[in-house]
């Protein structure tokens, strides 16, 4: 998510930071890499005009100018600026427990609606008072409803479809009065998605908006079609006005361009970006923390959430008072690999880590499959090989390359990766680190 975009505004800005002082062109150098990395970025070139132009225009002022650490105050001011163009305020969902809340999910076809539907209904079910039920209202695309059945029985969400009524309108009214028996209390339903923008199933969704008078609307966008994206949502927003986007296939896009672009474009907010196949692989969007991520500073505040999501606390307070006394074992970096496993794929964990830019995590991507390998070379080490890895010398690592199916290779990265985790997870328990409102400025 954002790599590209990432180490770009990695090399810009350090470059900068290392002028004692900044002048108009320095800045007006700066300012000319920032919107080439912004457009190869993939974001809209008006935006990146207009971003430039007020960046460019606080930077030369007198504060910045007469700054002792003139480098850090322009990065501060880009990191506004980030925030300000994805959308200053976190977009606030308001469930109620004493009604049925409607959500419409629109978009095309192929945009991933279908799974966020499912991702959806259980990011709510967390909430202890919504019981949510899908309902299958896309009655054209083959096995649209069976995958809807298949997610909901996955998740143990009742789901409601009619594979013989094509009226979706009728689909629609039969549940909601089925629903006015139940205890469920959020209904989301799932749309005909189209390859482009198409009058007849425009109309269908307007007339099924009409229908339901629905909270809210979502619009569905795969991140990875860039300003694609960003121009099919505006000419929905302009025929159904959506509240909201979210933005499927984040974790494939390392440019990001829909999410810098779509506020801008449609003035309505990025509200939750898919970062997965998993139905848990669905995040908040916070403005802010991206801007965070997309300038190299982490975000804390994600990866803590993520923790207590996942992470046996007390476990957690075991393993801080190993590492303070420097007793980090092999038989502990498993215990961790298999539950930071449950919080998401490694790269995108180490993302939300402040200084982890891509060089910094070179080598240090974990493929989920790889820990199979973890595993079996861990298996193979004896005791005392787990609990004291400096141990292990060449001869060692040549047996437990053969006792675990792998080979030489394998093991010496498992032991560069062992050691640069004991490093990294030393410095997790640092309690300064982990203040959640450090920001390197």
């Amino acid at each position: 998510m954002f790599n590209s975009l990432t180490e770009r505004f990695d090399s810009i800005f350090r470059k900068l930071k290392g002028h004692g002082k900044l002048n108009e062109q320095n800045i007006k150098e700066s300012m000319r890499e920032v919107r080439r990395a912004l457009l190869e970025a993939d974001v809209n070139f008006k935006i990146v005009k207009t971003f430039i132009n007020e960046v460019s225009a606080k930077a030369v002022g007198t504060e910045v100018m007469k700054s002792l650490t003139p480098g850090h105050q322009v990065v501060k001011i880009v990191h506004n600026q980030l925030i300000d163009l994805m959308g200053s305020k976190n977009f606030k969902i308001k469930l109620h427990d004493n009604k049925i809340n409607k959500i419409m999910m629109v978009g095309l076809q192929g945009s991933g609606k279908t799974t966020s539907c499912a991702k959806l209904a259980s990011n709510f079910r967390k909430q202890q008072s919504i019981n949510p039920k899908l309902v299958a209202c896309d009655v054209y695309r083959p096995a649209a409803i069976q995958q809807l059945r298949v997610l909901g029985k996955q998740l143990s969400i009742p789901v409601y479809a009619d594979e013989k009524q094509k009226n979706v309108i009728k689909i629609a009214k039969k549940a909601i009065k089925e629903s006015e028996n139940s205890d469920s209390n959020l209904l989301i339903f799932d749309t005909a998605g189209r390859l482009h923008i198409d009058e007849r199933m425009m109309k269908e969704l307007k007339d099924l908006k009409k229908l339901l008078k629905p909270d809210y609307i979502f619009f569905v966008a795969d991140a990875m079609t860039g300003q694609d994206a960003v121009n099919i949502a505006k000419e929905f927003n302009d025929q159904i006005e959506f509240d909201g986007v979210i933005l499927t296939k984040m974790d494939s896009d390392a440019r990001g361009g829909a999410a810098l672009s779509i506020k801008a474009v449609t003035d309505k907010p990025v509200v939750f970006v898919g970062t997965g196949e998993k139905i848990s692989d669905l995040e908040e969007f916070h403005p802010d923390r991206m801007a965070n991520r997309i300038l190299g500073m982490g975000d804390m505040l994600s990866f803590i959430e993520k923790a207590e999501a996942n992470i046996d606390m007390e476990e957690a307070q075991k393993l801080a008072k190993k590492l303070q006394k420097n007793q980090f074992t092999f038989t502990d970096f498993l215990s961790q690999l298999q539950q930071i496993q449950k919080m998401g794929p490694m790269d995108q964990l180490l993302g939300m880590i402040p200084g982890m830019n891509g060089k910094a995590m070179k080598g240090m991507k974990v493929d989920e499959k790889e820990i199979k390998h973890i595993e079996a070379i861990i298996f193979s080490m004896t005791p005392m090989e787990r609990e004291k890895p400096l141990s292990i010398n060449g001869s060692r690592r040549h047996r437990i390359a053969k006792g675990s199916g792998t080979s030489i290779q394998h093991v010496n990265r498992l032991l560069k990766q062992f050691e640069q985790m004991k490093k990294m997870m030393k410095q997790f328990s640092n309690p300064k680190f982990m203040n959640k409102g450090m920001l390197p400025f």
